[in-house]
């Protein structure tokens, strides 16, 4: 029965082969939560608006059509056209109906930084994005971790309960043997037993527990577990130094999209100079004096330089700009509240691997003295020293011990893990 309950242990302390680890279930899941998708899809809105800035250099044509009825329209005045018609011109004067169809080329010289500007902007914007998936995505490790951590808790206490099971099914046998061999009492037998159905009641809820945490795994990852037993991790070395957080990166991605936005607010009260060109093909033309001989459609053209400046671009600019000003203190006060929680779960997580640390070494001793302890019953119960009820208790003792031991080890690990993740070492 010794060898038994040394061999089940064994078992459940060897890693097999084929057992899932922590660090394929947090690359699985991550690979299959659906936010991962976010990636490409930010990728392609950053090239969109990159075109879309620029193409603020490109030629801009427009093409534009129009017919008017004007009340009045230039005329000679009563003394020359008396003179002209002495002289047999008739000037009916420019028709008061008037057709135009044009075509109108524009062409950016200096457009005060704007362009420039909304690309920073387009950039500086999928970068934040990124950055909050990334944030997203350093959550679920967390995630998956607990789950894990989970199942290798009911899987410990599933082999423990199974060990229990076996030692109480030897026991039961040989009180069997006593009583039949009118040793023992058949209250001796029924207590056994009856701590024999409720060990395997306990084994059946561990069970269920254990199927529905592997299930919530498997929704993680998106596959099914490969293996019974999960890999245990080995214990991590861990620093206390904090690495870069993707929150950290997220901070820092926000302060860069209001700088952005800042040069895009200095570039909006600065002058823009094109160059233009308009070429049109209606009545009437340029040449006043021809359309007022002739009604006949002609082709004209102009080009030239073009200065515009937006003034009232300055009435909001420095509101604007403290309003910047105000979102990056509010980033610099999220950035300190950050830091405070990470040191406070830092010096948490610190306590707890010490606490467990100490826990650990004195459950080494404790197993082994309720080992002796059972042992010693088992001798005692034999020479008819104690009863059923005694020895029952002295593996019920045992069993808590290891199970304390196991339960105490994995917790060390989880807090040793939850320790390096949020120092993302």
């Amino acid at each position: 029965m010794k060898q038994t309950l040394l061999t089940l242990l064994v078992a459940v302390c060897v890693t097999g082969t084929g057992a899932q680890s922590l660090d394929e279930c947090r690359r699985l899941a991550q690979e299959h939560y659906p936010e991962i998708r976010q990636y490409d899809l930010i990728s392609q809105t950053e090239q969109y608006n990159l075109s879309n800035a620029s193409r603020a250099w490109i030629p801009q044509v427009m093409l534009s059509g129009q017919a008017t009825y004007q009340s009045a329209t230039p005329t000679y005045p009563e003394v020359l056209s008396s003179i002209l018609q002495a002289n047999g011109l008739e000037m009916v004067g420019i028709r008061k109906d008037q057709y135009k169809v044009a075509i109108d080329v524009t062409q950016n010289i200096w457009d005060g930084g704007v362009s420039k500007a909304n690309r920073a902007i387009a950039e500086a914007e999928a970068s934040e994005q990124r950055s909050r998936v990334d944030v997203s995505l350093y959550d679920l490790q967390a995630r998956v971790d607990n789950i894990y951590f989970g199942i290798l808790l009911l899987d410990e206490r599933h082999a423990q309960t199974q060990a229990f099971i076996e030692v109480l099914e030897s026991n039961l046998a040989r009180m069997r043997t006593y009583y039949n061999n009118g040793i023992a009492m058949q209250a001796d037998v029924d207590a056994i037993e009856a701590e024999l159905l409720s060990a395997r009641q306990t084994l059946g809820q561990v069970e269920s527990s254990r199927t529905s945490y592997r299930h919530i795994l498997e929704v993680f990852i998106g596959q099914q577990l490969t293996s019974e037993v999960l890999e245990r991790p080995t214990m991590p070395e861990v620093t206390s130094r904090i690495s870069a957080r993707p929150e950290l990166t997220l901070f820092e991605a926000q302060e860069n999209k209001l700088e952005a936005q800042r040069k895009a607010i200095n570039a909006s009260v600065m002058p823009r100079f094109t160059a233009f060109a308009q070429g049109y093909y209606g009545y009437p033309g340029m040449d006043m004096f021809k359309s007022m001989v002739s009604s006949d459609w002609s082709l004209n053209a102009i080009v030239g330089v073009r200065m515009a400046w937006n003034i009232s671009a300055f009435y909001t600019q420095k509101n604007n700009l403290e309003k910047l000003n105000i979102a990056k203190q509010q980033i610099a006060v999220q950035r300190d509240v950050f830091l405070f929680n990470t040191q406070m779960q830092t010096t948490q997580d610190d306590g707890e691997i010490a606490r467990l640390q100490k826990a650990v070494e004195d459950d080494v001793r404790i197993v082994e003295l309720r080992r002796r302890v059972r042992v010693a019953a088992e001798s005692q119960l034999e020479n008819g020293v104690i009863d059923a009820t005694d020895l029952l208790r002295k593996i019920t003792d045992e069993t808590n011990a290891m199970l304390a031991r196991s339960t105490h080890e994995i917790e060390l690990l989880q807090a040793t893990y939850r320790l390096k993740t949020t120092l993302n070492q």
